[in-house]
């Protein structure tokens, strides 16, 4: 969807911009609280994608963002290097401050940009990571992926104050059409594996906002028991690496809620790499219950689930589907389903139970795995 983001930015600034790029949203299959850990992850990128369209400032200015969205059109102007605005356009400072730090930008740059995005913010679809990767690629063309996600995540982490792993802004620069990334946060090997199931796309309609609300303490509280953990492995850096076969150790070294937690992130690693084993094989079966067994954990051990996300995946089991949890971080969002090619049950049976519940029909869609970012054409 390139178009958008290149009229509004004609119609706000008067020009034509100098480039254009796009990066998707994604959803994560299975491995959730684990890319901070430093364990394994499984995304996929999706079709909904956000534009970047950029050109150079006024002249005579320095060292001045001026950027505008089509969800508002509402132009901010702040000086990048001195002031980070706030919302959404706090993504694209953090951008060039980090490309200023890789030496890819100007200190006293002057930027026009203009986003247009189908990515629905705060619903889990790593909207701010779509955002992040498509203005560093339209800035800063000639970076490889990895060193765009790197500036992404960067802008996300130390800029915004998202103590986000670097899942979303890796899938979003990295993905490919029809496959799944198996991503390992620690080491940073990426394997593509070929994924063609049919996957449904949930959302609840609730919104969170992961800069003020639980991720930031569950990253804290993950912390604190890799200290604690220290006392057993002193070699431990990541609470990932923790040996599977050592949880009865874990359980008693740690209180609670660490222990909780813990114990979530150890069961996740090793699920999301057998999980990535079973859909290499296309043991389809086998893979949908460990995405049911993942979300139990994220609603009993790391409580970052919702009773909106609960209803749909309870709704799915009922109805047989395969396989269905939280993605995107919990407390909101959305949820995925796996469900066989043709499955006529599983849409209704949660419509239904979402309907009783809340009174509303939450809207659902089929996802496949789409392309990473890329250059738009003008």
């Amino acid at each position: 969807m390139p178009r958008p983001a290149i009229d509004l930015f004609q119609q706000t600034f008067g020009t034509i911009p100098r480039a254009a790029a796009s990066a998707p949203g994604r959803v994560n299959l299975i491995g959730e609280h684990t890319d901070y850990n430093g364990g394994p992850v499984l995304p996929i990128a999706i079709p909904a994608r956000t534009t970047a369209a950029i050109g150079p400032g006024a002249p005579g200015d320095s060292g001045v963002l001026e950027a505008v969205s089509t969800r508002d059109r509402t132009v901010v102007r702040v000086r990048w290097q001195e002031d980070l605005p706030k919302g959404w356009a706090a993504y694209l400072a953090g951008v060039l401050r980090e490309l200023c730090t890789f030496e890819a930008a100007s200190p006293d740059a002057s930027v026009r940009v203009a986003i247009a995005s189908d990515v629905p913010v705060g619903a889990g679809l790593a909207s701010s990571a779509a955002l992040s990767v498509a203005v560093a690629k339209a800035l800063a063309p000639n970076l490889k992926p990895r060193q765009v996600a790197g500036v992404a995540f960067r802008a996300e982490n130390v800029h915004v104050g998202v103590r986000c792993g670097v899942m979303d802004q890796t899938i979003a620069a990295l993905g490919k059409r029809d496959h799944a990334l198996l991503f390992e946060c620690a080491s940073l090997e990426a394997t593509q594996i070929p994924f063609g199931a049919r996957l449904l796309l949930v959302d609840t309609g609730k919104r969170h906002d992961l800069s003020a609300g639980g991720l930031n303490a569950r990253r804290a509280e993950c912390e604190e028991a890799v200290k604690r953990l220290k006392v057993e492995l002193p070699e431990l850096v990541w609470l990932a690496s923790w040996p599977a076969e050592w949880l009865h150790r874990l359980k008693r070294a740690l209180p609670e809620p660490l222990r909780s937690r813990a114990v979530h992130v150890v069961s996740e690693t090793a699920r999301a790499r057998f999980a990535a084993q079973l859909l290499a094989q296309r043991k389809l079966k086998q893979f949908g219950r460990l995405l049911y067994e993942s979300h139990e954990s994220c609603r009993r051990l790391y409580e970052c689930s919702s009773p909106e996300l609960d209803t749909v995946v309870a709704a799915a089991k009922r109805a047989g589907a395969l396989g269905a949890r939280l993605t995107g971080a919990g407390w909101g969002g959305a949820a995925i389903v796996l469900v066989n090619k043709t499955d006529k049950k599983t849409i209704p049976a949660i419509q239904r139970a979402y309907e009783r519940t809340y009174g509303t029909t939450p809207p659902i869609t089929e996802v496949k795995a789409s392309a990473g970012a890329h250059d738009e054409r003008l």
